[in-house]
């Protein structure tokens, strides 16, 4: 079966899905949409995804949306190497730790919201930041304690998960806007191993990254 990604190299959200098939070593296609430019908005692109945002897996099934809908689908339909763990409890923290970026940080923090600040509100540059900063703070911060409890070498146990491809993302979001990382050394611990063993995922190794 042909997998194809739409995306666009800097979408954290686009960047959770090639984490997670990368780390499950599935081939695929890759379809690049410059949000810069607005291209999501083409009308052949909201047949696949009537929003207009990336990504959108296609699969011999039909289109998927949703990056966590999407993780879900490719763990369950290649469930070896699994980022879920085997215990019910454990299925359930590691999703949690997900909700708290797909549901808590990225959504206000996305390019739709930091247009709308800074062209509709008028929001300057710091302004901006201060914005990111704050979410980013509440939830790493949230974060660094579950992994205190429950991270070894990720962010739950020693093998990657899909709380750690919802967390390398925002990882790297955050240092693009020079957030302090510096308070979660457990959280940026677990990402950059995540980052080393699957560096052909990163925004800067896509090939409309520039």
């Amino acid at each position: 079966m042909t997998l194809t990604l739409h995306g666009y190299w800097r979408s954290s959200a686009a960047y959770r899905v090639r984490l997670a098939l990368d780390l499950k070593g599935l081939a695929y296609d890759s379809i690049t949409h410059d949000l810069r430019t607005g291209a999501q908005r083409d009308e052949g692109y909201r047949r696949l995804q009537p929003q207009g945002l990336v990504p959108v897996l296609e699969t011999e099934d039909g289109p998927l949306i949703q990056s966590p809908a999407i993780l879900e689908w490719l763990e369950e339909r290649y469930p070896d190497p699994p980022l879920l763990p085997r215990d019910t409890h454990g299925r359930a923290v590691v999703r949690a730790m997900a909700a708290i970026v797909a549901c808590d940080i990225h959504p206000i923090n996305n390019l739709r919201v930091l247009t709308r600040l800074r062209h509709d509100m008028e929001a300057d540059e710091e302004a901006v930041r201060g914005w990111i900063g704050q979410w980013v703070a509440e939830g790493f911060g949230a974060l660094e304690t579950l992994i205190a409890r429950y991270g070894g070498d990720y962010a739950y146990g020693d093998t990657p998960t899909l709380a750690d491809c919802h967390i390398l993302p925002q990882v790297y979001n955050a240092e693009r806007f020079a957030v302090d990382l510096a308070p979660y050394p457990l959280l940026t611990a677990s990402a950059a191993r995540l980052r080393a063993r699957v560096p052909q995922a990163a925004p800067e190794a896509q090939g409309d990254a520039g």
